[in-house]
């Protein structure tokens, strides 16, 4: 089926001295998602932000906020970052060993549910969980760094869960984060994925932010 495209502008590369004014330029460029890589310096070597940040994003704009939890334990946090003001909250396999209930925590929480996977980890650890998530995010990347470049390696996988999201949960979500710009943005949407996670194609871009969002955009099917 056909699901609508959209991006979530990753605020990680954006300028916290006017994090407010950028969230409103992206959102009037036509952004779809707001999206904020929490890291806690254990499961990946970066530290960056939390539930004040959440709620920062929430005064500053009424769109979905994508937040993608890189943190061991998630479900000891799924409360705090859902009362700040998260419309998704997604976890990584990898980090979840009761992945199932992990997920109806976040459906209690009124968020939608999303689960992730590494560069390394493959398609089958998904596969007990795809009926029940709103989301799938498949890293292009090894999470912890904005700015790395893009693992063409994780094309077939990407396709394979495109396609067995299509047979359990048509419904659901897929999306790719890591290295997306206006050459490899291409290469995923026709592995199957229909949400793009962008930092640096957007708010470094040369051109300014709302050039960037145009220029992605342009590169979607019509």
């Amino acid at each position: 089926m056909s699901k609508d495209y959209k991006i979530s502008s990753s605020i990680l590369s954006a300028d916290f001295t006017q994090l407010g004014q950028q969230i409103s330029v992206a959102e009037k460029a036509g952004v779809d998602w707001i999206h904020v890589d929490v890291m806690d310096g254990h499961f990946v070597p970066n530290l960056t932000m939390g539930p004040v940040v959440i709620r920062a994003c929430r005064q500053a704009t009424q769109l979905p906020i994508d937040v993608h939890l890189m943190i061991e334990s998630p479900e000891n946090l799924l409360e705090e970052f859902a009362r700040a003001g998260s419309s998704n909250l997604t976890v990584h396999v990898e980090t979840c060993p009761n992945l199932h209930r992990t997920i109806q925590t976040i459906h209690e929480l009124g968020c939608k549910a999303g689960v992730v996977l590494n560069p390394g980890t493959p398609a089958v650890m998904i596969e007990p969980v795809l009926h029940m998530i709103d989301l799938l995010l498949v890293m292009s990347v090894n999470p912890g760094y904005s700015g790395q470049t893009f693992l063409p390696e994780i094309l077939p996988k990407l396709e394979q869960l495109h396609h067995m999201l299509e047979k359990v949960n048509p419904q659901a979500d897929l999306e790719v984060d890591g290295g997306i710009d206006s050459e490899t943005l291409p290469l995923v949407l026709k592995a199957g994925a229909n949400v793009i996670v962008a930092a640096h194609a957007i708010f470094d871009y040369p051109g300014g932010i709302a050039t960037g969002i145009r220029q992605l955009r342009s590169l979607f099917p019509h």
